[in-house]
Order: structure tokens, then sequence, then C-alpha cells
């Protein structure tokens, strides 16, 4: 990592103040945030949180602003309980807490909000969004389960495996140029591998100027120069989730 005193920088952004437009729902062992589509066509996208967890309003908004363009959205709770990492939060117990929170080890709650989302929601074809340890996540799902339609990975990336290039269906991966967790020796790698050996659709796209968290945890007013890369960010995911979907 860029910086191991500081692994993560989450931090840096904005915590909106957003209600919601959705209500919360008990999905077998596991709580989730809901928000059905004005309307019903049997597409839903499940939304991975970031370490802020599944009740951060940023992540919740970004939910409701997929669903209002068709999409039943589901925020489920894939830390299972346990405590998210908070913005005032020791930094240097940040890889210790992670340990416990594993992206690539949700496949047992991921089950269940597929089952849910089928059954109650009567969802035929599924997508799903993530950001950060989300994207992650995104990242692993996609290699694993081939009946979700298309991915969005918002900076999130799997480092330490080989194997990273067996996407299931088509991905799309967001990147920002000045990530401090992601630098652009990784994207460049995870080009190469997908270029070599990926048998579906993808695309991988990197923001210039842009900093970690940029599509979901930056404030549109903060910085004028930077609204154009959120609403273009944004607009792609919306767009990649469309097509294929």
């Amino acid at each position: 990592m860029a910086n191991e005193a500081h692994p993560c920088p989450c931090d840096i952004g904005h915590r909106i103040e957003y209600g919601g437009l959705g209500h919360e729902v008990q999905v077998e062992h596991i709580k989730a945030y809901l928000t059905k589509s004005p309307v019903d066509a049997g597409k839903a996208v499940v939304v991975i949180q970031d370490i802020f967890g599944w009740q951060l309003p940023n992540t919740r908004y970004m939910a409701d602003m997929i669903a209002g363009n068709g999409y039943t959205t589901i925020v489920p709770d894939f830390f299972v309980g346990q405590e998210p990492w908070h913005p005032s939060g020791d930094w240097s117990t940040f890889p210790e807490w992670l340990k416990t929170r594993n992206a690539r080890k949700i496949d047992k709650e991921f089950d269940a909000v597929l089952k849910y989302l089928k059954q109650q929601c009567h969802a035929k074809r599924i997508g799903v969004v993530g950001f950060c340890w989300g994207g992650i996540a995104v990242h692993h799902v996609m290699m694993k389960y081939p009946e979700l339609r298309a991915g969005v990975s918002v900076y999130g990336i799997i480092k330490d495996a080989e194997d990273v290039y067996s996407l299931k269906n088509p991905t799309l991966f967001i990147f920002a140029e000045n990530d401090a967790v992601i630098p652009l020796e990784q994207v460049s790698l995870l080009t190469q591998k997908l270029k070599e050996h990926c048998k579906v659709e993808y695309q991988i796209k990197t923001f210039s100027g842009q900093t970690h968290g940029f599509v979901h945890r930056k404030r549109e007013d903060c910085s004028p120069e930077d609204k154009p890369y959120i609403d273009e960010a944004r607009r792609n995911l919306l767009e990649w989730l469309s097509k294929y979907v």
C-alpha cells in the first residue's frame, strides 16, 4: 500500500447529509437497505459498501440514484453486524481491522441477497456495483457468479491473487489517477492481464486529477473542477448497467 500508516484515504471526502428513499429490510442473517424502482422491470443491482459500512448516506444516495434509473437496489451489510471503520479511527490499526472483513469472503451473504432479490423482488436480471472495499468485492463476485449480468468496480482492485482476469460477464473498472491506495502500476497490471486473458467485455477507465472516493464521497458543490469527472463517472456507471443488465 502507498502509505502503511494511512493505508486507505476513504476519509478524504465528505459524508453527505441524506435521508434516503428506501427502507431497511432483513435478508436472512443480515440487514440491508432496499429501494424499489419506480418501474418494475425485473432488474436489480446489489450495491456494495466501502469501509464505512452499509449505513453511509453517500452509498445509499448512490443506490437511490441507480434505483431511479429502473433498478431495485439493495445495500446489504456485508460486515454482518461488525462495526464499520470510523473516520477518526487509528489508522495504524486499520490493517488488523481489515483482516476481519475480507471483501472476498462474502459468498454466504451474497447468496442470501441474490435469493432475496429473485424471490421477494422478482428480479430476473441482476448487476452489482461497489466502492473501495466494495469494488474489491465486485471484482471477486464477477469472477465467481455467472448469473450477474454486469459489474462496476469503483476504485477497488484485487491485489493479492494471480487470477484477476477470469471475469464471467462485462465489468467496468473506474479508477482515480491520484489514488493513494491504488497506484497506477496496479491499474496497468490489471489492464495487461485482462487484455491477455479476459474473454468477456470489460473497460478500465482512469479519471485524471481525481482521488480515491471521488465518485461517491465528493460533494458535487465542493470543487467545480471535479464536478465534470464525478458526473461522467456516474453516467458511465449507469450506461454500463443499462447496456448489460
